[in-house]
């Protein structure tokens, strides 16, 4: 279901469009719409289980990564995390992953567990953290945002939909207005299920490092790790 434009370009490009989605089961035409903007570059506003999120298509070279850094405001020295849409894509795009890092997203995949990995040669190097060549992974419980990343066929390099520093949006009437008016599309789904970020978890050493508490306890983390 298509909602109002709320903003327009100088050029006469719109802006600012707003779609009504269901995570669980969405609308073709919703996809179709997604994944044609996500294919041309676009940036998107899009709900997953734990926040909602701002991201494009992470290809390499795609001037949209760019734009989600300014619309957001965020440090040009952080990285963008990528949701997938399959377990495989772990072993795609991650490399040296720990066997208590498998059980871990085993356990908790799809859900709202991003799991920091040593990026693969199939990550570009502008979405790797260079000082570490790592790349941050989450498999989300939404339909939606697996269904739109195999559309497009590469991962959706996503964070949270919010000024950098202010609260993250737990809900589509809780976007600011202000990223709505700069991206291309935004997805609007209700309220998010879970409302909490997802738990960040080092993956890279011996042991699990949690680097966010989440939607997941940290005690949970460190049972199924075997810590």
């Amino acid at each position: 279901m298509k909602t109002n434009v709320r903003n327009q370009t100088n050029e006469g490009t719109t802006m600012g469009q707003v779609l009504k989605v269901d995570q669980d089961k969405p609308d073709e035409g919703a996809l179709v719409q997604a994944a044609e903007m996500l294919r041309g570059q676009g940036v998107l506003v899009l709900p997953t289980d734990s926040v909602y999120g701002i991201g494009c298509a992470a290809t390499h070279g795609n001037p949209a990564r760019e734009r989600v850094f300014r619309i957001k405001e965020r440090p040009a020295d952080m990285t963008l995390p990528w949701l997938i849409a399959d377990t495989a894509d772990l072993a795609r795009y991650g490399d040296d992953i720990p066997e208590w890092a498998l059980a871990l997203t085993a356990n908790f995949w799809p859900g709202a567990l991003t799991v920091v990995v040593r990026a693969s040669r199939r990550v570009p190097a502008e979405y790797q953290r260079a000082d570490t060549h790592t790349i941050a992974l989450r498999m989300p419980d939404s339909e939606l945002v697996r269904d739109l990343a195999r559309r497009v066929r590469v991962p959706l390099a996503v964070t949270s939909a919010n000024t950098h520093g202010a609260a993250p949006a737990v809900s589509g009437a809780a976007v600011e207005t202000r990223l709505v008016e700069e991206v291309d599309l935004t997805l609007d789904a209700g309220p998010a299920p879970i409302a909490i970020p997802s738990t960040i978890v080092d993956c890279t050493g011996a042991e699990p490092h949690i680097l966010r508490e989440g939607a997941i306890p940290a005690a949970d983390i460190l049972r199924v790790a075997g810590v």
